[in-house]
């Protein structure tokens, strides 16, 4: 994507969500936008002419436990063919209400992208035709991806750290 695409793609965005639209990076297409926001942003990203990002590469979601209010970052890698650049999408959710719009009427490939966030990290998408886990037990009460469990039993012996690069 030449620089002039690049320009517009953050003209384009910045016009259409003002006040919604944070840390948007040009060198590597990135922006931050409010989660009320990202449905429309997304469907903006992929119905423009201009823009074309009409292939859903990635989501997945990211806990950062330290960032009250914001713990869980939503994050969704869009990839334009016709000008071979990609754009990466991020939202921040709190991990008391975690919920964001479904892109599964965007993009049929995130009905399964959007369960395994779902089953991993317990991102709710409404909207969502069959929001259910999809890898993991269904009586599972927790979410396994969350930074709120121990990698590691402490209390283990059988261990020694020398042989896992570990000092």
């Amino acid at each position: 994507m030449n620089d002039s695409v690049k320009k517009s793609l953050e003209t384009i965005v910045k016009d259409k969500f003002p006040e919604a639209v944070f840390d948007y990076t040009a060198d590597e297409p990135s922006f931050t936008i409010s989660t009320d926001n990202m449905h429309s942003s997304i469907e903006l990203l992929k119905s423009n002419a201009e823009l074309s990002f009409q292939y859903l590469t990635l989501l997945g979601a990211i806990h950062y436990p330290e960032r009250t209010g914001e713990e869980l970052c939503m994050v969704y890698h869009l990839h334009s063919w016709k000008h071979n650049q990609r754009v990466r999408v991020k939202a921040y959710l709190p991990i008391d209400n975690p919920c964001i719009a479904t892109i599964t009427d965007l993009f049929i490939g995130a009905n399964w992208l959007e369960r395994e966030t779902y089953d991993f990290f317990g991102v709710q998408f409404i909207g969502h035709p069959n929001l259910k886990r999809i890898l993991n037990e269904d009586d599972m009460d927790y979410f396994p991806m969350r930074k709120e469990y121990h990698l590691e039993d402490g209390t283990r012996e059988d261990k020694d750290d020398r042989f896992f690069g570990r000092f």
